[in-house]
């Protein structure tokens, strides 16, 4: 049965360009609470833009982002624009129905834009990301680095932050490295820290961006336990990852990008099983 309720994220024809190079070329995306959504594809092919978009650490160049049914994003003029440009006679009833669309939107947008340019800082509380590099700050402690975060936006106390932080730490079986510096720690160490730091903000998703990519072979498990517990414990999750196994039997949801747009969408067994995408059918043969 199809999932009714309002998504936590609604992403519609999302656009990102570098320059000339287009590298989202219009992705639409629901994530509902208690989703865990894995994104495969091939290198450079839009997977760590579009996460990074989710949390507007990449501004997108058009469509629209949604969280919690508020717009943290929305510019659906590019469009019109595009539109606008095709048209060769500038004073036709069609060009200027367009113009005057145009200008109601960019209104619209740009007061949507005010908006988010304040609450930006609280639209990243609510989304959490792990990255590929792990980015802990090398001159802290393992619990200086989870408590910085909580106790600068959420203005909790040091007490309760720490207090917070030894109860992670434990919970991923680290609570001995608290006073441990960064270059002390294996790599896979470091991302189980890293993902730490993210919970700490008590988010309502998580987003890794490929945290394995970066791992010794043998130190993978270690992340994917975590993350897999997560998932159990019912935390939203988009997961860009070349991990098949964790996709397979973790995920709720599959998601295959190519070239910039989402090519197929599936639950596990269904995607691996019965792919339909030429383009995806390739792509598991190699990997899988």
């Amino acid at each position: 049965m199809a999932n009714t309720t309002q998504p936590l994220i609604s992403v519609k024809n999302l656009h990102k360009k570098f320059g000339t190079l287009e590298v989202l070329k219009g992705v639409d995306l629901d994530v509902q609470a208690g989703d865990v959504i894995a994104v495969i594809g091939p290198s450079g092919c839009g997977k760590s833009t579009l996460l990074r978009c989710l949390n507007l650490l990449e501004m997108p160049t058009g469509g629209s982002i949604l969280l919690e049914d508020a717009f943290v994003f929305k510019n659906e003029r590019f469009i019109l624009k595009a539109k606008m440009k095709a048209i060769p006679d500038k004073k036709s009833e069609e060009y200027l129905a367009l113009k005057t669309e145009y200008e109601c939107l960019k209104k619209e947008e740009k007061l949507i834009e005010k908006t988010v340019n304040k609450t930006i800082n609280i639209h990243r509380q609510k989304i959490g990301m792990v990255f590929q590099q792990f980015n802990l700050f090398p001159h802290l402690t393992v619990l200086n680095n989870i408590t910085l975060a909580p106790i600068k936006l959420k203005k909790c106390t040091k007490e309760e932050a720490e207090a917070k932080a030894m109860a992670l730490l434990e919970k991923v079986g680290l609570a001995d490295k608290a006073n441990a510096y960064p270059s002390t720690l294996s790599g896979g160490q470091k991302q189980r820290i890293a993902i730490v730091r993210a919970l700490a903000m008590e988010p309502d998703i998580m987003l890794f961006d490929e945290p394995t990519s970066a791992l010794d072979p043998e130190m993978v498990g270690e992340v994917l336990k975590v993350m897999t517990e997560l998932a159990k414990e019912g935390m939203t999750m988009v997961v860009v990852t070349h991990e098949m196994g964790f996709a397979k039997e973790v995920a709720s949801r599959i998601i295959f990008m190519s070239d910039g747009v989402i090519k197929e969408e599936n639950a596990p067994k269904e995607f691996f099983e019965n792919p339909k995408d030429e383009r995806l059918k390739e792509f598991l043969s190699k990997v899988l």
